[in-house]
């Protein structure tokens, strides 16, 4: 593990290398247990380049857990060129323990049936472990490889939400089903393909989403000490004009947290009730920090 990790940042002590470490490998146990334990069974193939090889386990004499690691070796080179250093080393460890895992569990539960004895209910447990595992590691700046790193670029130089780039990139992989499965079987690769997408955007959206708040108040000054010195965040203040009687306010517009959200709120109903507040989603934002 130390040789995997020792191209990320220098100022990580040991202590959160490790931390990351196990974050990263508890996430990858998560995703190989929903690949083995339900993408297999189902044999479907959804938004996974182990989607791909349970394909080609049909025409090509590896065990999938090899046939995965064959797979992951070329999109590898190329994430770890275009989306960074760090990305990069991460998706290295990640990218060998898969296969790992998934070894591990071919020796333990040799000839693995479906867990639900339904195809369709395969692939709904496959869609929301699967998307459990994988939005942490792109949480944290990381992939299982495979389309994961498809998809990364496509966020990156493209600008396309995270699922929805697995759900692009993962349909030629859903459409390859037609190669060895029936008809029902490509119907839901493709279905689980896009679900498994917008589930996929739930997950890292409800973790990293923030909230612009616009608030006109009577409060404005203990609001803007609440917001610097309880809060620590920013603020930015804009005169306002009311267009009905031409009165002249100021709106206070910060953005927060969930935790931040909740606060602010019970302070602004504590502190006046009747203030106009407006409230909207981000989930991206680009800022300069102070110094």
């Amino acid at each position: 593990m130390g040789r995997v990790f020792k191209a990320m940042k220098k100022d990580l002590n040991f202590g959160e290398v490790i931390k990351e470490g196990a974050i990263l490998t508890v996430a990858v146990a998560i995703i190989a247990a929903a690949v083995y334990f339900f993408l297999v069974p189902s044999h479907t193939s959804i938004s996974s380049i182990s989607g791909l090889g349970i394909v080609l386990s049909n025409f090509v004499p590896l065990p999938l857990s090899a046939i995965t690691m064959i797979l992951n070796v070329v999109l590898l080179i190329i994430g770890f060129f275009t989306c960074g250093k760090e990305f990069g080393v991460k998706t290295v460890y990640t990218s060998i323990m898969l296969p790992v895992f998934l070894g591990v569990f071919e020796i333990i539960f040799p000839n693995f049936g479906s867990m639900t004895g339904s195809q369709e209910l395969d692939v709904l447990c496959y869609i929301l472990v699967v998307s459990v595992g994988l939005s942490i590691l792109f949480n944290r700046n990381a992939s299982s490889g495979g389309l994961d790193i498809v998809a990364k670029i496509m966020n990156k130089y493209l600008h396309m939400e995270l699922g929805k780039a697995m759900s692009l990139s993962g349909m030629c992989v859903a459409l390859s089903a037609a190669l060895v499965y029936d008809k029902k079987t490509v119907v839901l690769s493709i279905l689980g393909t896009y679900f498994n997408g917008i589930v996929l955007d739930h997950f890292i959206f409800d973790h990293n989403i923030k909230r612009r708040v616009c608030i006109i108040t009577k409060k404005e000054e203990e609001l803007r000490q609440f917001i610097i010195h309880d809060l620590h965040s920013g603020a930015t203040i804009y005169e306002a004009i009311g267009a009905y009687n031409m009165e002249k306010k100021y709106e206070i517009i910060t953005i927060v947290d969930k935790g931040e959200y909740q606060k602010l709120m019970k302070f602004i109903n504590q502190e006046d009730p009747k203030a106009f507040i407006t409230v909207y989603n981000v989930s991206n934002m680009r800022y300069q920090p102070k110094k």
